[in-house]
């Protein structure tokens, strides 16, 4: 949403920064529910499963895709600048360098309708993750129902337990 919100403002207006902070934030907490070795993370089958209309694996895996640009370190340290030489018009009679010219090449494209769709497609994977964990919370129900009620009063009581932070260990 805070994104929309930038991008709806006049171009001149905007700080270039934030659009393209709020852009990587949604790609890499997007991606993040694809990663690898996650047991009960999504899947492209997830998403090729969606009641979506259009092409929604391509735009899954640009997503995807974009993510792993933007937050793989670039193989070439010059290769997110470009230096020129700003030359003086050629028909002058003497020619010379007037000063310098540095482009950064920013791989980042943020549009509204990118937004809207990355926005709508993590809102049906959401949908349909909850929909998948109210079966399995169900199916556990049931299975809890058919166990020994004494023994389950005889059980010790859950506990929960913060996970020590990285620092505290």
């Amino acid at each position: 949403m805070r994104l929309l919100t930038e991008l709806d403002g006049p171009e001149e207006d905007r700080d270039g920064v934030v659009p393209q902070a709020l852009w990587l934030s949604a790609l890499v907490a997007y991606a993040r529910c694809f990663g690898q070795g996650r047991r009960l993370g999504l899947s492209a089958d997830d998403v090729r499963n969606l009641p979506l209309q259009g092409a929604v694996m391509k735009f899954h895996e640009w997503i995807i895709g974009e993510r792993d640009k933007l937050t793989a370190p670039p193989a070439d340290p010059f290769e997110a600048a470009r230096i020129g030489a700003a030359l003086s018009p050629p028909e002058l009679k003497e020619r010379r360098v007037q000063g310098i010219a540095i482009f950064s090449a920013s791989r980042v494209l943020i549009d509204v309708t990118g937004v809207r769709q990355l926005g709508a497609l993590a809102s049906e994977l959401a949908k349909q993750t909850a929909g998948k964990a109210q079966e399995q919370q169900d199916s556990v129900f049931a299975d809890a129902q058919q166990l020994d009620i004494a023994s389950l009063y005889g059980s010790p009581p859950l506990r929960l337990s913060v996970p020590a932070s990285p620092a505290e260990e």
